[in-house]
């Protein structure tokens, strides 16, 4: 993304929307289309880039599992009605800008970053980290590492603005990754872009935004949200 690139984030389409049922699976409805997304290394293990993998088939409705337990992943198979796992949805359903902690703030551009929302990507640890970048932001170099850096983050943990306010994302066909991790050598999370509704069991809709990352292993404490358990040994 150009540095100083506007937030012009694309909408889902009508329809499209990811339901979390009691103890089972997201329900995706929509036609919402779906691809591997590999984070890549360098070579201290720290994430550079995304490149897509295989393509799967588009589908107007598909259930993905949410326990782990699937032998037909990504798909939900009913394993979870055999599993020894807790499905219920922890997650703070307080909005992204009144759970921030307070702002890194750079010449150019400002970050603002909700901890517990972290899916351990590591894109943000690159040249010293995105926090000493923004602080650097009066160097084109760093602001616009600070800015590829963020919006590849694909928790939405981090967000960043320019001085004058105006949100800086990067723009997403409405569409779920499966998170591959390279240098772990694991499955991560379902990163979720471009706006789809994401729909509790009680019917309440989460905040929409633009990237968020829901677990897949069933480990997550802050469920429907991945919080980087995936990492972690069984």
């Amino acid at each position: 993304m150009a540095d100083g690139q506007k937030d012009k984030r694309r909408t889902a389409k009508d329809g499209m929307r990811i339901v979390v049922t009691e103890d089972g699976p997201y329900e995706v409805s929509g036609s919402v289309p779906m691809s591997d997304q590999q984070m890549v290394p360098d070579a201290d293990g720290l994430s550079v880039e995304w490149r897509q993998g295989k393509e799967y088939p588009v589908e107007e409705d598909y259930s993905l599992c949410r326990c782990g337990r699937s032998t037909n992943m990504p798909y939900c198979d009913q394993s979870h009605l055999d599993a020894d796992w807790d499905g219920r949805e922890t997650a703070s359903r307080v909005p992204f800008a009144a759970r921030t902690e307070p702002k890194t703030v750079g010449p150019q551009l400002e970050l603002s970053d909700v901890v517990e929302l972290c899916a351990s990507a590591r894109f943000c640890d690159r040249a010293g980290g995105v926090w000493d970048l923004t602080r650097a932001s009066d160097d084109p170099t760093s602001r616009a590492l600070a800015i590829e850096e963020v919006g590849n983050c694909s928790a939405g943990r981090l967000v960043i603005s320019d001085k004058e306010g105006n949100v800086i994302e990067p723009v997403f066909e409405p569409s779920i990754g499966l998170v591959e991790d390279l240098s772990a050598g694991v499955k991560g999370p379902l990163w979720v872009r471009g706006g789809i509704p994401v729909e509790a069991a009680d019917g309440m809709v989460y905040e929409i935004r633009n990237r968020v990352t829901l677990c897949r292993c069933g480990k997550s404490d802050t469920k429907p949200f991945c919080n980087g358990s995936h990492l972690e040994p069984d």
